[in-house]
């Protein structure tokens, strides 16, 4: 058979297995959702919207969005525009989380696939609103979620898995700049800790740890607290 004859039938062949592999493969219904982390009066509490839309209309869950590839150039494009729109929030420091899917997750598709992101911010600093099919948004203690919760679709065990993320960063000293103040006190950084963390810390092992991973120097001449015993002021270490 002809070189020219053997190609062709090569393409026919190959654009024939295209068709049947999607057909065979149809895509899943594919989502993005942000779980938002603040601490407000001590406690670690995540932003929660109350849906307007079946399915679970009138139920509390995380934010987002149906991926929309005619908008999205990437998946953290997708997860700001759905924060754009769901809550009026922009330019927060997104961590892409987990991704998660299955057969049973939306009674809209057959099969879901969702994108999760967190999202850990001042609470002084967040200004949100609701936006499109959200009636209402909250801040809600984190812990309280340990109990089975009310939340629509699997978004308990997503909130959860957030916080164990955040938690477990803490733990090991990855620390969260973007959400501390510029400058602190050691003991602000190490109050600051304990809030994310839900537990008290260890003042001298903590100190001892800070000052093994080198995370941090003094700002020369800058001290806070009362007359009597003020604190030397810590900013994060610059990169060399």
């Amino acid at each position: 058979m002809p070189l020219r004859k053997i190609t062709s039938l090569r393409s026919v062949l190959q654009l024939r297995d295209r068709r049947l592999n999607t057909a065979v493969y149809p895509m899943p219904f594919t989502r993005v959702e942000v779980a938002t982390l603040t601490v407000i009066e001590g406690s670690l509490h995540v932003l929660l919207a109350l849906r307007a839309e079946d399915p679970h209309a009138g139920q509390w869950a995380l934010p987002g969005g149906v991926l929309r590839i005619d908008r999205d150039a990437s998946l953290e494009a997708a997860a700001r525009r759905v924060m754009g729109e769901r809550l009026g929030l922009e330019g927060l420091a997104l961590r892409q989380l987990v991704a998660t899917g299955g057969p049973s997750r939306d009674p809209r598709a057959s099969w879901t696939l969702s994108v999760v992101y967190r999202s850990l911010v001042p609470a002084q600093s967040v200004s949100a609103s609701p936006g499109k099919r959200i009636k209402d948004l909250r801040w809600y203690p984190v812990d309280d979620l340990k109990e089975p919760a009310p939340l629509a679709f699997d978004h308990a065990r997503l909130v959860e898995l957030a916080v164990e993320d955040v938690r477990a960063a803490v733990d090991q000293l990855e620390l969260p700049f973007d959400f501390l103040p510029a400058t602190f006190t050691l003991g602000e950084l190490q109050l600051s800790c304990e809030q994310l963390l839900g537990h008290a810390l260890d003042k001298s092992s903590f100190r001892r740890r800070l000052a093994d991973r080198d995370l941090v120097e003094p700002v020369p001449g800058s001290m806070r607290g009362g007359a009597f015993r003020p604190a030397q002021v810590y900013r994060r270490k610059s990169a060399t």
